[in-house]
């Protein structure tokens, strides 16, 4: 799994011209899910998000985003594992979809909602648009296979 967390002071996901979901201060988070993904992905990525020192204290990012009760919007991003090592048009070869991925997606929203009680999510597979006022800005890759 990979992710692309941000730190915003807000962040809402539009589809159709409708907002479904928005957030204050907190994180956004794009996820990706591959081929071979399993539970132990959606665990670590879980606990490495809800507990980065991200959030300043004193000039300095000591806080995590349990420690200030800041908000989640998890926006699922099959495009996070799109190869343009290759040509021009990028391979999204290694990227899970349809019902197994969503199943996953699913899965780590529910992980998260059971630290924080309540996660915002975008509509998985729709065609969203996601407004993100970055703070700081603060962008951040992470991945389950630990290849950065």
């Amino acid at each position: 799994m990979r992710a692309v967390v941000q730190r915003v002071k807000s962040s809402r996901v539009e589809v159709s011209g409708k907002v479904v979901s928005e957030i204050g201060f907190g994180l956004n988070v794009l996820v990706g899910i591959c081929d071979g993904d399993t539970i132990d992905d959606v665990l670590y990525l879980k606990d490495k998000i809800l507990n980065l020192r991200i959030f300043d204290e004193d000039d300095k990012m000591n806080k995590s985003l349990v420690d200030v009760a800041g908000e989640l919007l998890i926006v699922s991003q099959f495009t996070l594992y799109g190869d343009c090592r290759k040509g021009r048009r990028p391979s999204f070869m290694r990227a899970l979809g349809g019902q197994q991925a969503e199943k996953l997606y699913l899965e780590f929203v529910k992980q998260c909602a059971r630290v924080l009680g309540e996660v915002k999510t975008g509509e998985f597979g729709a065609d969203m648009q996601v407004y993100i006022q970055n703070d700081g800005p603060v962008t951040l890759l992470l991945e389950s296979e630990k290849d950065f």
